[in-house]
Parts: C-alpha cells; structure tokens; sequence
C-alpha cells in the first residue's frame, strides 16, 4: 500500500522528494496515518472563503487544531554556535507543527510541517530553507508542506462564481436584500467594469475576478509556485513531501454568510 494512498484517492496531490517516502514509511507510518486523517477530514465552506477575504480560514485554523490534538505541535528550534563554552550566536527556526516519534536507540524522529494557505509565496522560500538547515543540523528527518493544490488554485474563481449563482447576487439590489449597501467608491468602481465599451462584464464577474485575482492571484503560495521551488532544489537535499489541498475540499452549504468582504475587495483600479 503507497503511502498517503487515502489522499490521493481523494484528489490531492502529493509528491515525494530526496527519499522522504522510504523515510516516512520506515520511521514515521503513525505520523502518515495521523496526518492522512486530519486533512481527510477537512472541508472548506465556500462561504468561509469569501467572508474570509483570502485570509486563513476557519478551516485552516480546525486543521491546525486536528494535527495540534494528534501531537503536531508547535516547536521553536534552536541552533547555537559554542566555541570553548562561550555561546558566539544562536538562530532560531519556528515550526508549526511537529512531530516527534520515540525510536529504539533512545532517540526522537522528528517531521517537520509547515501550511501555506494562502500566504506571500516567498513563504515557501523561508520554509524551504528552513527544512535544509534543520535537517542538515540533524534536528528533523523529514519536512511536509501543504498548500492550495494545482485544482483548487485553478478552479478557484469558478468556485465563487458558483456560489454567486447559488446565491443569485445580480445586482446591487440582490446585496440590499443581504443587508449590505456598497459605498459610492465602491459601486463606482464596480460600475467601471460593468459599463466600459471594450469587454464590459457582468455585476458577478465584477466582484468575483477581482476578489479571485486580489486574493488568490500568482504570486500567493499554491502548488505551480512551490513546485518550481522544488525543481530548482530549494531545500534540497532536506527529504520533502509536497501536498496539495484539492478543488473537491470546498463545499457549498446552506447558511448564507457575509459578503461585505468581497465589496472590500473591489479596489478602484481595473
């Protein structure tokens, strides 16, 4: 059986790196299981994601929580330089999760894991080098990243513009009846697009492909921007796993939620 087999049943991407999987299967299975379980049981609402603003989501953070519970936790490595007794300096790296599994000579197996949701993709640069230093150092075996897969990142503003649809937001008076009036700056800018001459757009595409491309654009972290990281060896020769949270994660559900961040996300500039 392939590990993460039960992921990538589900869509997820997940690649292996500098033999983490020969790692992870000798040393590590219960922390593959216990992981495997927690991203499993994840779900997004659609609505969590819009009234969000991009930010992390509820979800993220009960992900957090889950691997938190399961003995993922929150670790500051130290490294120092003693010369002679004397402590010359000291670096410190800040994991979010980690994990530590008794061995039979005494010692841990420590696995390192990181989430990008949706952050600055220099992220993945400073976690990246983060895994070579401490594996270099000896302080972990393994370093995981999990981040918005290839599908979901993709997919993202289809997702938001189903759930306008759903929610059938045509118009500024659909916004009143959810209780929100836009400002003049805002239904101006909105207006802009909908009414210019060249390749005008509809009250929906108005909102969604400015919230999608302000909050989700490129240069945030998802899978193409940490795979090219990967190939050209950032990190290396530290044994990482790279997974990818699939399109299939997000759900639509009944409550209807706050849509005032998405007027927010409409900026005056087209």
């Amino acid at each position: 059986m392939a590990l993460f087999d039960r992921l990538s049943a589900k869509g997820f991407q997940v690649e292996f790196h500098s033999h983490a999987e020969a790692i992870l299967s000798v040393d590590f299975p219960d922390a593959v299981v216990e992981l495997e379980d927690v991203l499993l049981a994840a779900s997004i609402p659609i609505e969590e994601i819009i009234a969000g603003g991009g930010g992390e989501t509820k979800n993220t953070q009960r992900l957090r929580r889950g691997l938190a519970a399961a003995g993922w936790l929150t670790t500051t490595f130290t490294i120092e330089k003693v010369i002679n007794g004397v402590g010359k300096e000291a670096i410190s790296h800040k994991m979010d999760h980690v994990r530590r599994l008794p061995q039979r000579n005494g010692s841990d197996a420590v696995v390192a894991l990181e989430i990008e949701w949706n952050n600055k993709d220099p992220f993945f640069d400073r976690d990246l080098e983060n895994f070579k230093r401490l594996h270099a150092e000896g302080a972990i075996s393994v370093g995981i990243i999990v981040t918005r897969g290839r599908s979901l990142h993709d997919n993202m503003l289809d997702l938001v513009l189903r759930f306008f649809d759903e929610r059938q937001i045509q118009s500024f008076d659909d916004l009143l009846r959810w209780g929100y009036d836009p400002t003049a700056r805002q239904r101006a800018a909105i207006m802009k697009r909908i009414e210019r001459s060249k390749n005008p757009v509809t009250f929906r595409e108005a909102f969604a492909n400015k919230f999608v491309a302000d909050k989700f654009g490129e240069a945030t972290t998802h899978w193409r921007k940490l795979d090219d990281r990967i190939s050209r060896g950032v990190g290396n020769p530290c044994p990482i796993v790279t997974i990818g949270l699939p399109d299939s994660i997000v759900s639509f559900g009944d409550d209807p939620l706050s849509l005032q961040p998405i007027i927010d996300a409409v900026g005056d500039d087209e």
